[in-house]
Protein backbone atom coordinates (compact mmCIF):
# COMPACT_ATOMS: atom_id res chain seq x y z
CA UNK A 1 0.00 0.00 0.00
CA UNK A 2 1.76 3.14 -1.32
CA UNK A 3 2.23 5.99 1.63
CA UNK A 4 1.90 9.00 -0.58
CA UNK A 5 -0.67 10.73 -0.72
CA UNK A 6 -2.71 12.63 -3.50
CA UNK A 7 -4.32 15.32 -2.90
CA UNK A 8 -6.06 16.92 -5.98
CA UNK A 9 -6.42 20.28 -6.35
CA UNK A 10 -9.95 21.67 -6.67
CA UNK A 11 -8.87 24.68 -8.39
CA UNK A 12 -8.72 22.79 -11.11
CA UNK A 13 -12.22 21.62 -11.18
CA UNK A 14 -15.42 22.19 -13.37
CA UNK A 15 -17.05 24.99 -11.21
CA UNK A 16 -20.30 24.55 -13.01
CA UNK A 17 -20.01 20.72 -11.80
CA UNK A 18 -18.34 20.97 -8.23
CA UNK A 19 -20.64 17.99 -6.69
CA UNK A 20 -19.56 15.94 -9.73
CA UNK A 21 -15.81 16.39 -9.34
CA UNK A 22 -15.68 15.82 -5.55
CA UNK A 23 -17.46 12.87 -5.99
CA UNK A 24 -14.69 11.60 -8.10
CA UNK A 25 -12.42 12.40 -6.03
CA UNK A 26 -14.24 10.52 -3.08
CA UNK A 27 -14.37 7.86 -5.37
CA UNK A 28 -11.15 7.65 -6.38
CA UNK A 29 -7.51 6.29 -5.18
CA UNK A 30 -6.77 10.28 -4.18
CA UNK A 31 -6.48 10.77 0.26
CA UNK A 32 -7.21 14.48 0.23
CA UNK A 33 -8.80 17.43 -1.14
CA UNK A 34 -6.87 20.08 -1.65
CA UNK A 35 -8.51 23.62 -1.14
CA UNK A 36 -6.95 26.72 -2.18
CA UNK A 37 -8.26 29.83 -0.78
CA UNK A 38 -6.85 33.03 -2.65
CA UNK A 39 -7.53 36.77 -1.68
CA UNK A 40 -6.06 38.47 -4.77
CA UNK A 41 -3.84 40.51 -2.02
CA UNK A 42 -1.59 37.95 -1.31
CA UNK A 43 -1.11 36.59 -4.81
CA UNK A 44 -2.62 38.22 -8.04
CA UNK A 45 -5.66 35.86 -8.33
CA UNK A 46 -9.44 35.70 -6.11
CA UNK A 47 -10.58 32.31 -6.52
CA UNK A 48 -13.04 31.11 -3.72
CA UNK A 49 -14.19 31.66 -0.47
CA UNK A 50 -16.35 29.91 2.16
CA UNK A 51 -19.12 29.45 0.52
CA UNK A 52 -17.42 27.09 -1.89
CA UNK A 53 -15.33 25.28 0.73
CA UNK A 54 -19.02 24.73 2.48
CA UNK A 55 -20.83 23.32 -0.29
CA UNK A 56 -17.22 21.45 -0.75
CA UNK A 57 -17.43 19.72 2.68
CA UNK A 58 -21.21 18.92 2.39
CA UNK A 59 -20.12 16.22 -0.55
CA UNK A 60 -16.40 15.44 0.63
CA UNK A 61 -16.11 12.27 2.71
CA UNK A 62 -11.94 12.75 2.97
CA UNK A 63 -10.23 15.24 4.47
CA UNK A 64 -9.96 18.93 3.88
CA UNK A 65 -6.63 19.96 2.46
CA UNK A 66 -7.21 23.58 2.92
CA UNK A 67 -4.44 26.38 1.41
CA UNK A 68 -4.62 29.91 2.65
CA UNK A 69 -3.04 32.15 0.05
CA UNK A 70 -4.01 35.36 2.19
CA UNK A 71 -3.11 37.58 4.25
CA UNK A 72 -3.58 38.02 7.83
CA UNK A 73 -4.85 34.25 7.86
CA UNK A 74 -5.17 34.51 11.78
CA UNK A 75 -8.58 36.08 11.37
CA UNK A 76 -10.61 32.56 9.68
CA UNK A 77 -8.73 30.15 11.25
CA UNK A 78 -12.30 29.26 13.48
CA UNK A 79 -14.06 29.66 10.44
CA UNK A 80 -12.40 27.34 8.63
CA UNK A 81 -12.32 24.82 11.31
CA UNK A 82 -15.88 25.46 11.53
CA UNK A 83 -16.27 24.70 7.47
CA UNK A 84 -14.62 21.50 7.95
CA UNK A 85 -11.21 21.88 7.36
CA UNK A 86 -8.85 18.75 8.66
CA UNK A 87 -5.58 20.37 7.25
CA UNK A 88 -5.23 24.43 7.38
CA UNK A 89 -2.25 25.73 5.94
CA UNK A 90 -0.82 29.48 6.29
CA UNK A 91 1.82 31.09 4.33
CA UNK A 92 5.04 31.46 6.40
CA UNK A 93 5.46 34.91 4.32
CA UNK A 94 2.54 36.79 6.32
CA UNK A 95 2.62 35.16 9.46
CA UNK A 96 3.76 37.29 12.04
CA UNK A 97 3.95 35.37 14.78
CA UNK A 98 4.40 32.14 12.88
CA UNK A 99 4.05 29.88 16.22
CA UNK A 100 1.34 31.21 17.84
CA UNK A 101 -1.12 30.49 14.34
CA UNK A 102 0.51 27.08 14.56
CA UNK A 103 -1.19 26.73 17.87
CA UNK A 104 -4.26 28.20 17.24
CA UNK A 105 -4.56 26.11 14.16
CA UNK A 106 -4.19 23.27 16.78
CA UNK A 107 -6.43 24.29 19.07
CA UNK A 108 -9.18 24.50 16.61
CA UNK A 109 -8.45 20.78 16.09
CA UNK A 110 -7.04 21.06 12.67
CA UNK A 111 -3.54 19.66 11.54
CA UNK A 112 -1.05 22.99 10.83
CA UNK A 113 0.50 23.51 7.68
CA UNK A 114 3.08 25.88 6.48
CA UNK A 115 3.33 27.12 3.06
CA UNK A 116 6.45 28.13 1.60
CA UNK A 117 6.80 30.34 -1.39
CA UNK A 118 9.49 29.21 -4.33
CA UNK A 119 12.19 31.71 -3.03
CA UNK A 120 11.10 31.54 0.64
CA UNK A 121 14.14 28.96 2.73
CA UNK A 122 13.20 25.83 4.44
CA UNK A 123 15.86 27.12 7.05
CA UNK A 124 13.47 29.65 8.33
CA UNK A 125 11.27 26.73 9.94
CA UNK A 126 14.21 25.41 12.18
CA UNK A 127 12.61 26.91 15.06
CA UNK A 128 9.17 25.93 14.41
CA UNK A 129 9.45 21.97 12.57
CA UNK A 130 8.35 20.11 15.47
CA UNK A 131 5.00 22.56 15.68
CA UNK A 132 4.02 22.17 12.05
CA UNK A 133 2.30 18.54 10.57
CA UNK A 134 2.60 19.35 7.25
CA UNK A 135 5.36 21.48 5.03
CA UNK A 136 3.39 22.86 1.58
CA UNK A 137 6.16 23.87 -0.58
CA UNK A 138 5.01 25.62 -3.17
CA UNK A 139 7.10 24.53 -6.96
CA UNK A 140 5.72 27.26 -8.82
CA UNK A 141 4.45 31.03 -7.96
CA UNK A 142 1.75 31.05 -6.30
CA UNK A 143 -2.01 32.80 -7.53
CA UNK A 144 -2.51 30.53 -10.73
CA UNK A 145 -3.16 26.95 -11.68
CA UNK A 146 -1.26 25.19 -14.93
CA UNK A 147 2.50 26.77 -14.26
CA UNK A 148 5.40 24.49 -14.81
CA UNK A 149 7.48 23.01 -12.02
CA UNK A 150 10.37 25.18 -10.40
CA UNK A 151 13.41 22.55 -10.23
CA UNK A 152 14.91 23.73 -7.87
CA UNK A 153 11.98 21.98 -5.78
CA UNK A 154 13.89 18.61 -5.45
CA UNK A 155 16.97 20.23 -3.63
CA UNK A 156 14.03 22.11 -1.10
CA UNK A 157 12.57 18.60 -0.42
CA UNK A 158 15.87 17.25 0.32
CA UNK A 159 16.91 19.57 2.43
CA UNK A 160 13.54 20.22 4.31
CA UNK A 161 13.74 16.57 4.81
CA UNK A 162 17.00 17.04 6.73
CA UNK A 163 15.19 19.08 8.50
CA UNK A 164 12.97 17.11 9.85
CA UNK A 165 14.96 14.52 10.43
CA UNK A 166 17.75 16.30 12.61
CA UNK A 167 14.85 17.57 14.88
CA UNK A 168 13.11 14.58 15.09
CA UNK A 169 9.66 15.98 13.58
CA UNK A 170 7.19 14.02 12.21
CA UNK A 171 6.05 16.48 9.55
CA UNK A 172 5.02 15.62 5.99
CA UNK A 173 6.03 17.10 3.04
CA UNK A 174 3.63 18.24 0.25
CA UNK A 175 4.50 19.77 -2.97
CA UNK A 176 1.83 21.82 -5.13
CA UNK A 177 2.34 22.99 -8.56
CA UNK A 178 3.15 21.67 -11.73
CA UNK A 179 2.85 18.00 -10.12
CA UNK A 180 2.35 14.98 -13.18
CA UNK A 181 3.60 11.68 -13.93
CA UNK A 182 7.17 13.00 -15.36
CA UNK A 183 8.00 14.31 -12.14
CA UNK A 184 6.26 12.55 -9.37
CA UNK A 185 8.87 10.25 -8.46
CA UNK A 186 11.56 11.98 -8.10
CA UNK A 187 9.30 13.87 -5.58
CA UNK A 188 8.87 11.36 -3.46
CA UNK A 189 12.41 9.84 -3.72
CA UNK A 190 13.67 13.28 -3.00
CA UNK A 191 11.53 12.86 0.40
CA UNK A 192 8.10 14.23 -0.80
CA UNK A 193 4.73 12.88 0.97
CA UNK A 194 2.10 14.37 -0.24
CA UNK A 195 1.59 15.55 -4.16
CA UNK A 196 -1.31 18.07 -4.76
CA UNK A 197 -2.15 17.85 -8.94
CA UNK A 198 -4.51 19.97 -10.25
CA UNK A 199 -4.49 20.52 -14.02
CA UNK A 200 -2.84 17.51 -14.72
CA UNK A 201 -5.80 15.33 -12.96
CA UNK A 202 -8.73 17.48 -14.00
CA UNK A 203 -7.77 18.11 -17.55
CA UNK A 204 -7.11 14.38 -18.18
CA UNK A 205 -9.41 12.25 -19.81
CA UNK A 206 -9.91 10.49 -16.94
CA UNK A 207 -9.20 11.96 -13.81
CA UNK A 208 -9.83 9.17 -11.64
CA UNK A 209 -7.77 6.90 -13.48
CA UNK A 210 -5.14 9.46 -13.68
CA UNK A 211 -4.83 10.01 -9.89
CA UNK A 212 -4.34 5.69 -9.53
CA UNK A 213 -1.89 6.15 -11.75
CA UNK A 214 -0.05 8.96 -9.87
CA UNK A 215 -0.37 7.88 -7.00
CA UNK A 216 1.23 3.92 -7.97
CA UNK A 217 4.48 5.99 -10.17
CA UNK A 218 5.12 8.11 -6.67
CA UNK A 219 4.05 5.53 -4.39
Amino acid sequence: MSKIKIAPSLLAADFGNLQHDVEMVNNSDADWHHIDVMDGIFVPNISYGMPVVKAIAKHATKPLDVHLMIIDPDRYIQTFADLGASILSVHYEVCTHLHRSLQAIKSAGMKAGVALNPHTSVRLLKDTIQDIDVVCLMSVNPGFGGQSFIENTYNKVKELKELILRKGANTLIEIDGGVTAKNAKALTDSGADILVAGSFVFKSKNPAKTIKELKEIAG
